[in-house]
């Protein structure tokens, strides 16, 4: 009979074994039911091997067809160190100098991976074309060497090359988007990679296997952009001089964007880089300012952060103090609230004026007298715009500030937009109201000037804008087109058309500003400010910008061109970003198809095209040149015309002088060129007359009083030939803008 203690004994000895019976089936279910997906995946991963199939990445196209980015197959060439040992190492040192030659590789490196016994698989290069891995096949075959291959691969190309760099943006070493469009687009750009899934034994061999799996690649997605290649070229061509010719300190940007739809037809930030070599910094006063580095560190980190900002859309990833560009929302709203009387209202400027005890200047020390709006605008008041913010009041302001969507971002589809910094309606105190009417306190990025501004042109309406038109897939079907969204009103068409008019009235007033062009209706407003949160009164930096439509009277596009920290000559928005803006319109109109319509006046002072009267008698060419009302200086004693200086097809200012050589051993009389800079057109036409020289006027309209010549295209002291045509740049040095 079991004693007490053998049946204690045999309860716990079952205790345990039903503890350890609980404890196997408690595992079981934690290995079957809970990490059932895990232990799958290992055991998939030893009874199948998987094959990945790259998917092609999607191009991106400009809107007017020119490819932007592609991607094309390369090749990976990778060597298996164990076999390479085994079989083939009596041929190390031909194939070390092979590949090293081949490859552009360190033999060290090369060297390296071939010790590496603990790998099955090294990488020697990617990204390696196709001659020159036939090359490398080819060495490969010829000396029977198994244990080095080749596998395609793909490599991003940007045709176009440093175009809308900033826009594009560019792909990292794993194919993968950074920055612009590559990175806000990546997954519709990316597609989907495919698997080939194949049963192997337990050595890793693959086996046969007839349930074998082929899970086809997807490829990417396709973009067609609103960038238009021709409208980016003359932007980035124009932002290029300026930032050259006023070496700038902090870059430039520019936008052209459809007011009506908010599509941007181009955006560029200067200096640009090239896509296809990105880490490269190209820019030649950057390479200057680190060569002057020596400490090594200190050289690395500037190089680090100089590629970093080259790469940055300055557009949309920084603020900027807009200035009086910022005066054209202040009207708007005015306007809207029926607070200024467009026919009747004035202000009057004695050139500062008292706010809460704070003497404000107008840029004007002597002052402007009693004004319309249409000349306060123009004159760009600061006193005019502090009475009519005055008027508005700190809540009416801060409400139509975030009206035009000022405290927000645009929502446009690329990356890293960053939010505006602005003063709250709590905050807006007297001063405070005072200089953000004439935009001195905001800070904006430009593509949310551009939006607000382009509400106050195009009927009122608050648009979103936007870089990519559509999305097509691989087969070149359309999936998404994009539609304009208009976010709100902001203010009534009979608002917008009253600054239309206006901001036509102030570049046409006074015979042209410095974004006149003759038989084009332009309006816009230049902006200057002081960059007051970064430098002191004793060495202030400023931002240069202009924000200019066209047509005036029933806009098409809107373009912003900004100029950040000017060091050379001028600093105003009306004399460093006006002509550039000018410039660019003077390409872009005619290429949308609108084309001058002069008037009366301007046709009085149209310039005059030289006609060819080379091989023609000198009688019929007398004829010809009286008929034009040019004149002309006779050089030899022959009836029949050899050469003629200036050529054919060249502008010349009406009344001009073409030099007709009537022999064929003539010799040509040159002149010196004098120094015109600072003259006026009156000056620079009886200087240049008196010398044979016939001139051609760009720029501002050279009729105004205070319009002088900036530059000129020959310098003084060249020698050139009686009746060649001196190209002289005129502008207003207006510092009200």
């Amino acid at each position: 009979m079991p004693t007490l203690s053998m049946k204690r004994c045999s309860l716990v000895i079952m205790g345990l074994i039903f503890l350890l019976a609980a404890a196997l089936v408690c595992n079981i279910f934690k290995i079957s039911v809970i990490d059932n997906e895990k232990y799958q995946e290992l055991a998939n991963s030893n009874q199948f091997n998987s094959i990945t199939i790259s998917a092609n990445r999607g191009s991106i196209y400009s809107s007017d067809g020119s490819i932007l980015a592609q991607s094309a197959t390369v090749f990976k060439v990778f060597i298996d160190p164990q076999s390479f040992n085994e079989n083939d190492s009596d041929k190390k040192d031909i194939t070390v100098d092979f590949l090293a030659e081949t490859l552009d590789l360190d033999e060290k490196t090369i060297l390296d991976k071939m010790s590496n016994l603990d790998s099955q698989y090294q990488v020697l290069k990617t990204k390696v074309e196709k001659p020159v891995v036939d090359e490398i096949n080819e060495f490969l075959t010829e000396n029977e060497i198994s244990s080095i291959s080749t596998e395609e691969d793909t490599k991003r190309y940007y045709p176009q090359n440093d175009l809308a760099a900033s826009v594009i943006g560019f792909t990292n070493y794993d194919g993968e988007g950074w920055y612009g469009i590559e990175a806000y687009y990546d997954d519709e750009l990316s597609g989907v990679d495919g698997k080939v899934i194949s049963a192997q034994d337990g050595r890793q061999n693959e086996m046969p296997y007839r349930n074998e799996k082929l899970y086809e690649a997807q490829d990417g997605n396709s973009l067609v952009l609103t960038i238009d290649t021709t409208l980016q070229y003359y932007l980035e061509k124009n932002l290029e001089e300026m930032y050259n010719k006023y070496e700038l300190d902090n870059r430039a940007c520019g936008i052209i964007m459809n007011v009506n739809t908010g599509a941007i037809l181009a955006m560029a930030t200067c200096p640009s880089f090239d896509l296809n070599n990105p880490s490269e910094i190209t820019d030649e006063r950057t390479l200057e300012k680190l060569d002057l580095i020596t400490d090594e560190e200190e050289r690395t980190q500037a190089e680090a952060n100089a590629r970093e900002l080259q790469w940055k859309n300055k557009a949309i990833t920084e603020t900027y103090i807009p200035g009086s560009v910022f005066k054209v929302i202040t009207s708007s709203a005015a306007f809207e609230e029926d607070l200024i009387d467009l026919d009747n209202d004035t202000f009057y400027c004695t050139g500062v004026v008292d706010v809460s005890g704070t003497s404000i200047k107008c840029h004007k020390l002597e002052g402007h007298g009693m004004q319309s709006f249409k000349d306060a605008l123009t004159n760009s008041c600061n006193p005019a715009f502090i009475e009519i913010g005055k008027r508005l009041g700190a809540e009416k302001f801060f409400y139509y500030f975030e009206a035009f969507g000022l405290t927000e971002k645009t929502g446009i589809d690329l990356p890293s937009e960053v939010s505006s910094i602005y003063a709250s309606e709590s905050s807006l105190g007297a001063v405070e109201l005072a200089s953000s009417s004439f935009g001195q306190t905001n800070k904006l990025t430009p593509i949310e000037m551009i939006t607000a501004y382009a509400a106050t042109i195009n009927g009122g309406n608050l648009l979103t804008p936007y870089v990519v038109q559509k999305v097509l897939d691989a087969d070149g079907n359309v999936i998404s087109n994009t539609e304009p969204t208009i976010k709100r009103q902001v203010i009534s068409e009979e608002t917008s058309a009253i600054m239309r008019e206006s901001l036509e009235y102030v570049v046409d007033n006074n015979g042209g500003s410095n974004a006149y062009i003759k038989g084009y209706k332009i309006g816009g407003k230049s902006g200057t400010s002081q960059k007051l949160d970064e430098y002191g009164e004793d060495d202030m930096r400023y931002v240069a910008s202009y924000v200019c439509f066209a047509p005036a009277d029933d806009p098409e596009i809107i373009m912003l061109i900004m100029a950040d920290e000017p060091t050379t000559g001028e600093y105003y928005g009306s004399v460093v970003a006006v002509p550039c803006a000018r410039s660019i319109l003077e390409e872009v109109l005619p290429y949308l198809g609108y084309y001058p319509e002069y008037t009366d006046d301007e046709l009085e002072t149209l310039d005059t095209t030289v006609p060819s009267v080379e091989g023609t008698t000198l009688y019929n060419a007398e004829s010809t040149l009286e008929e034009l009302g040019l004149e002309y200086q006779v050089v030899g004693n022959g009836d029949m015309v050899v050469t003629q200086v200036p050529t054919s097809g060249n502008s010349i200012a009406k009344g001009g002088k073409v030099v007709l050589y009537t022999e064929a051993n003539s010799e040509q009389e040159f002149v010196e060129v004098p120094n015109l800079v600072g003259s006026s057109l009156t000056q620079a036409n009886q200087l240049l007359s008196s010398l044979g020289l016939n001139y051609v006027v760009t720029g501002a309209s050279a009729e105004r009083e205070d319009a002088t010549v900036y530059s000129q295209s020959y310098a003084e002291g060249e020698r050139v030939p009686v009746g060649t045509i001196i190209e002289l740049n005129f502008v207003v040095k207006d510092q009200s803008g």
